[in-house]
Formats: C-alpha cells, structure tokens, sequence
C-alpha cells in the first residue's frame, strides 16, 4: 500500500519523543548571494546528529511488543546505525549493529555508547550481508535498512511535514539523494501538503546513480562512488526508487569542488556545523541559481556527523 499523508502524520505523532523537533532558520546572506528565498530544515541539529533518527523511531517505535523483544538489527558504518541504537536505546530495545572493521572509531565509539552490540566484518558489501544474516539468524531480531524500508521512508518524510508546517507556501523543496529514503519521504511530504512546489534532489557527480537511473528509467546501481560526500554513496531500492520517479521533478549534479564551497558558506554564514553530504543541495541550487531566482526554496540540511580532524577546508 502507497505512504499515505496520514501514516507520516501518525509517524510524526508516534516518534514525537525520541526526536527534536529542528529549528529552519534563514541567511539574509544566502539569500543575496543565491538570489532566492532560502529556508534550511537543520537537521544537523537533530539526535544522533543527523536526519537518520527520525526513520530509524518510527521503526522501532512500530514494532509489536515480540519483535522488540528481539531487537533490530542492521548493517551500517554511518548515521544509521548511530540512529538505529539510539532509538532502540530510548525504549529498552537490543540493537545490533553490523559494521566495518574500517568504520571511524569516532562512530564506532558513538554506537557503543548507545548501548548496541557491535559486529564487526570486513568492509565489503557482501561480507557486512552476509554477517548480519548471521545475527539476524542468531537473535531473531527485526532487519531495518538504512532506507529501502516503508517505516523508514515514512519517519523521514517527517523532516519535510516540518519543514512545510514551519514556513510559508514554498515554491521547491530540496533534499541530497544517496539511498532515497529522505528524498522520496521527502517527496511525499510536498506532493500531499504542496502539490504545485518542485521537488528537486541534489546529487554528487562521483556518485550519480540516481540521476542516471531517473534518466533511464531503471535502477542503475553505483558502482566505485567517488565523492567527498560520503553519505550518499548506496545506490536506489525498489521502494524508493518509484516514489521518486513519480514525484521529484529533478536531479542536479555537483563536483566536490562545488560541494566543499557549499559547506564552506554554511559553516562561515551561517555559524552552524553541517557534513559535506548535507551542502549537496545549496551546490545544486548555486549550480543552477537562474531557475530558483526569486522563489521560496527549502533546503533539508541532513546533518551535522563531520570528522573535525579532516576538514576539506581550512
């Protein structure tokens, strides 16, 4: 059955208290130098640090009381499995957590800390698969994806039903795209509360799978991503890639270059710390800025989980 406006109501009702609700705050700045009226969802400043924590509650939070029992798994060395264990923690849940040797000890640490058992595996796509079907055998827990996951979907669709809810009729509405899963909850979001505003999804050039899947019509997966933007480096699921077919009106492309300016103008404009995944969109918007001139544009920054110890600027 198709995500409904009323399941990312309730969605919102129901993780209401393992979450923020984040501030949109605006740059007078910004807005001169990008010609448009600009206004950021900041979900940098959300639990766990990133957008993430909003699908990874209301899955947990949608469990029956066996499966919680159980616990959630997954498989992640990013924000996900930050949020997953988070959420899972605030309600007494197991999570287990499966995840590359190589994965930064700063995330490493921020998964213990919340409580989850850590597996680790060789940094392999197919060894962290395959790794965690042997916990999920193990533990009987609950498998939750990063973002090829209805529940998840539908609490990340939760950022934009803020967004919306906090400003003004907006005329786009903007999201970084990786896996899909805050873009097309995000699309879904705009279509029922927004119909006539576009939905446009920044994208980086090492990583453009997901414009090139739209261009043909079909999933294309990614394969050697090469991006600063770290985040957004998995390819579409069959869940999301529909949702964003039928509603986001278009991917821009950025180069590195383009994004570390991006992040750059954030941090010294507008004081706030964000990860370079999170600037995709402000990129795409300066890349194209004649077809956002003069309109009301909301940008979803998607978080703020950036190694200090290898900044790309200085």
């Amino acid at each position: 059955m198709p995500i409904t406006l009323s399941d990312i109501r309730q969605a919102a009702e129901r993780i209401q208290p393992l979450i923020h609700r984040t501030p949109v705050l605006t740059s007078e700045t910004l807005n001169r130098k990008s010609g448009a009226k600009l206004f950021f969802k900041c979900e940098n400043f959300q639990r766990a640090g990133a957008f993430k924590m909003r699908g990874a509650a209301n899955a947990v939070l949608s469990l029956s009381d066996a499966d919680r029992a159980k616990g959630v798994a997954t498989h992640s060395s990013g924000n996900h499995g930050q949020a997953l264990a988070k959420a899972a923690q605030s309600v007494g849940v197991p999570a287990y957590i499966v995840m590359p040797r190589t994965a930064p000890k700063v995330k490493q640490q921020a998964v213990a800390e919340y409580g989850a058992e850590i597996i680790f595996c060789e940094p392999t796509l197919q060894a962290r698969e395959d790794t965690l079907a042997e916990v999920i055998d193990r533990t009987q827990a609950t498998f939750v994806h990063p973002y090829n996951n209805e529940r998840v979907i539908t609490g990340q669709a939760t950022a934009a039903l803020e967004l919306i809810e906090d400003t003004n009729e907006l005329d786009v509405v903007m999201a970084p795209v990786g896996g899909g899963g805050l873009l097309s909850g995000t699309a879904l979001s705009t279509h029922y509360l927004l119909p006539r505003a576009r939905v446009v999804a920044g994208e980086p050039t090492g990583a453009d799978d997901a414009y090139r899947s739209l261009q043909a019509g079909h999933i294309i997966p990614s394969e050697q991503p090469n991006t600063i933007a770290d985040g957004l480096l998995t390819s579409l699921g069959d869940k999301t890639f529909p949702i964003i077919q039928e509603h986001v009106k278009e991917i821009i492309t950025v180069n590195d270059k383009e994004i570390v300016v991006a992040m750059h103008l954030i941090w010294e404009r507008m004081k706030i710390i964000i990860e370079p995944s999170c600037a995709v969109p402000l990129a795409a918007l300066f890349k194209r800025a004649d077809d956002f001139a003069d309109k009301q544009v909301g940008i979803i920054l998607t978080g703020g989980n950036v190694d200090l110890s290898s900044l790309p600027f200085s």
